[in-house]
């Protein structure tokens, strides 16, 4: 269920959260957000009137977490990252700016990777991007398929090193609520 038993290093979450524009954005989503350690840093950055909803399948995780953060604009829901839109819809979300993911896609049936990223693409607002962090290169072929614009940046200062995506979607519309 995790990726790695070491936490995300200070230089994995530097360069993850390097270009959002947090002065921007009011509605993040992180997938996988295990123990909350990027949670964290979301949170301390995110403006006042910010939401940031985090999508976990593990009990164990929403346990922990609803436990160990106790911040209003943090909603933990134990559900699947490829039922975002039903759960935006759930909370009247209007979209996502950012979405952050640490899931690992090269463990996962493809299909169920495909809807990952068709519900975090269609409710991206235009300007959105989808922050991703994996440890096998194998994942970017799934990104590249679903998004224009794929950035990455490899950071070696991370147990194991990691591959960290930057996705944008060129002219893409948000579906949802205006």
């Amino acid at each position: 269920m995790l990726g790695s038993v070491i936490p995300s290093s200070r230089w994995l979450i530097r360069s993850l959260l390097a270009q959002v524009d947090w002065d921007r954005a009011r509605y993040f989503v992180e997938y996988g957000p295990g123990v909350g350690t990027i949670t964290r840093h979301i949170l301390k950055r995110m403006r006042p009137d910010a939401r940031l909803l985090a999508l976990e399948i593990n009990d164990d995780f929403v346990r922990h977490l609803n436990a160990a953060i106790d911040d209003p604009r943090l909603v933990i829901r134990s559900d699947s990252a490829a039922r975002l839109g039903a759960v935006l819809d759930e909370l009247d979300w209007p979209h996502v700016d950012y979405a952050v993911s640490g899931i690992p896609f090269s463990t996962m049936p493809p299909a169920d990777v495909e809807a990952v990223l068709d519900e975090t693409r269609a409710r991206l607002t235009p300007q959105g991007e989808f922050l991703v962090y994996q440890f096998s290169r194998h994942s970017a072929q799934y990104l590249h398929r679903s998004f224009d614009d794929v950035s990455r940046e490899f950071v070696l200062r991370n147990v194991p090193p990691v591959s960290c995506y930057r996705a944008r979607s060129n002219g893409v519309v948000a579906k949802g609520k205006p």
